[in-house]
């Protein structure tokens, strides 16, 4: 195990919740990059392939978190997308 690859992933996974909670809170996909976070998906998608095929450890428990936080806030994404959606067209 490496713990400069968990120390990573913690200081990048401590970021998600905040991230998740203010796409909850704003109910507004303005400012948010779908394709930002699929990029960061892919790569955490990326790491845990590697892990399991190449480097198995507890490191993977990290991933798949950081992986399912990303995945939270795809799906807040969409949901503010369509949310957004309605208001524009609430003001026709």
């Amino acid at each position: 195990m490496s713990i400069f690859e968990a120390i990573m992933l913690i200081c990048f996974g401590s970021a998600w919740p905040f991230s998740i909670y203010t796409s909850y809170k704003t109910r507004t996909a303005k400012g948010k990059s779908i394709f930002f976070l699929f990029v960061i998906l892919i790569g955490y998608l990326s790491g845990i392939i590697h892990k399991i095929l190449y480097s198995f450890d507890y490191v993977l428990i990290l991933y798949l978190l950081n992986s399912f936080m990303v995945g939270i806030d795809a799906l807040l994404y969409f949901r503010n997308k369509r949310l957004d959606d309605l208001r524009e067209q609430s003001k026709i």
